[in-house]
């Protein structure tokens, strides 16, 4: 597969270079399929995270992960590759939160190009100790008490 954009509106996406990833991580051999690329598993854990890490922002207690969707995978992810999940709030309701992840890849072995590899609205619920929703404690934003 070549790194040139394909027919998705997102492929013409611009690599967020003003904004810091909620999390990056270096691919390793360990994260690889049996293709030989990154399983895409492996991405779908990270997505996941970063969106809990931005929800976290919102309800410093427990959240949990409700739903997440379409993901298409516009871009394979290799070895070496540094991969960034970008964040973003879309919604604060109640109880949930939906957060935008972003995810791009950094080709380490191929001249250092970015890639946009796919993306997702992650729905994240507060709950309390019994796991039932619970209002968002900072529904006016990461800096209200």
């Amino acid at each position: 597969m070549t790194n040139a954009p394909t027919n998705h509106a997102s492929a013409e996406a611009t690599y967020p270079k003003d904004k810091i990833p909620a999390i990056r991580r270096l691919m390793m051999p360990r994260d690889t399929n049996a293709l030989g690329t990154i399983f895409g598993g492996v991405i779908l854990s990270e997505i996941d995270l970063a969106a809990a890490i931005e929800a976290h922002r919102w309800h410093p207690s427990k959240v949990v992960t409700v739903s997440m969707d379409k993901v298409e995978f516009k871009q394979p992810v290799f070895t070496g590759d540094l991969v960034s999940f970008f964040t973003e709030t879309k919604r604060v309701g109640r109880s949930s939160i939906t957060v935008h992840v972003s995810v791009w890849a950094e080709r380490r072995f191929g001249g250092g190009s970015a890639v946009h590899v796919t993306e997702a609205d992650v729905t994240m619920v507060a709950v309390d100790d019994n796991f039932k929703p619970t209002p968002v404690l900072r529904p006016n934003g990461p800096s209200a008490s």
